[in-house]
């Protein structure tokens, strides 16, 4: 899918924030909105993820994942890649 621009103004604090946490979580800002974003659109058309929380298998996963994040080894994919066309 081709990626557009969208310019978004927030407080300074946040701004700042949210450029130190990418940069501790190796990532950028567009990243953390698109994650956001994606979330929330899951959210949005239904495809709750409620009953995978509390599952022992996703909290290791996310453990893996948050371990990965903080070496810098994790692998990122567009969401063409992960959800197809």
């Amino acid at each position: 899918m081709p990626k557009t621009r969208l310019n978004v103004s927030l407080d300074q604090d946040l701004a700042e924030f949210a450029k130190a946490f990418a940069a501790e979580n190796r990532t950028s800002v567009a990243n953390i909105v698109t994650q956001y974003l994606l979330a929330l659109k899951r959210r949005v058309e239904g495809e709750y993820i409620e009953t995978v929380l509390g599952h022992p298998a996703f909290q290791q996963a996310m453990e893996d994942t948050q371990a990965k994040l903080r070496a810098g080894t994790a692998q990122w994919h567009s969401y063409d890649e992960v959800f197809g066309d």
